[in-house]
């Protein structure tokens, strides 16, 4: 019987492969079978996840790309066209959220300023969805097939205290994404999101964890909303990833959301 999970025939492009999440992505993908380039701003860390990828027998490569800059997103694109072919897999794990629009302490709603309100949609909603599915998109629809993953966030389906701007979105990210599921199903292109819960990272860890190791009040509260009682670790995403890299597993799939997060959706009180 085939593996429905085989990705050997994939070239899967995992943009913000250099943070914790999407290098995880990338690193589960080449384990599966596919090509990956590696793609984001850090040199240095796209590179060590490119050995990483290799020293483990899996085929990647870093490019380095700005995903909020459309110039930087093509030059990636072409880079990757010549050394590994047409991308059949993209990955959208660029993102974060802004201090500067985070409504905590003395800062209020009506503080934030529409530049700041403005970078947080350029970094997480521009960079983090439609300007690498303009420029990667087209060659998926030509090629008449694809898989388009954009990672969104528990707080697009209900919004967080105090990451007011983040949560819209992200939440404009799955409507951007259901937009594109539908326009490019046609062409076998496939556009889904991913959901993760509460996962540490770089830009979180402050937020989540005093210096002693200890959860912050912060913490505390999102463990207290998450049934399993816990923060995710990035590898368990790599399943998600995987099924919907994967034709033989989710042929059928587009314009639905998977959810990552340890039950925090499905609690209320």
């Amino acid at each position: 019987m085939p593996n429905a999970f085989d990705c050997s025939q994939e070239i899967a492009v995992v943009i913000g492969g250099t943070g914790v999440l999407g290098g995880s992505l990338a690193q589960g993908l080449a384990a599966h079978g596919a090509q990956v380039a590696v793609c984001g701003r850090s040199t240095e860390r796209g590179n060590e996840r490119v050995e990483a990828i290799r020293a483990a027998g899996g085929t990647a490569i870093f490019v380095p790309c700005d995903a909020s800059d459309i110039e930087s997103v093509r030059a990636c694109r072409d880079a990757v066209i010549a050394e590994l072919g047409q991308p059949t897999v993209l990955v959208n794990a660029a993102g974060g959220n802004n201090p500067s629009v985070t409504v905590v302490g003395d800062k209020r709603f009506e503080d934030i300023a529409a530049a700041d309100w403005a970078a947080s949609f350029d970094l997480n909603l521009v960079g983090g969805a439609l300007v690498p599915c303009q420029v990667f998109g087209p060659g998926m629809v030509a090629a008449g097939k694809g898989s388009i993953m954009n990672i969104a966030s528990v707080s697009a389906h209900l919004p967080l205290s105090r990451v007011v701007a983040y949560s819209a979105a992200k939440a404009a990210v799955m409507n951007l994404t259901r937009f594109l599921a539908r326009e490019w199903a046609p062409s076998k292109v496939r556009v889904n999101t991913i959901t993760p819960g509460f996962f540490p990272a770089e830009q979180n860890r402050r937020l989540l964890f005093n210096e002693d190791g200890s959860p912050t009040e912060r913490a505390s509260q999102i463990l207290g909303h998450t049934p399993m009682r816990r923060f995710g670790t990035s590898e368990e995403l790599i399943g998600a990833a995987v099924f919907l890299a994967a034709p033989g597993a989710s042929s059928f799939v587009t314009g639905t959301d998977i959810c990552v997060d340890g039950g925090f959706l499905a609690q209320t009180i």
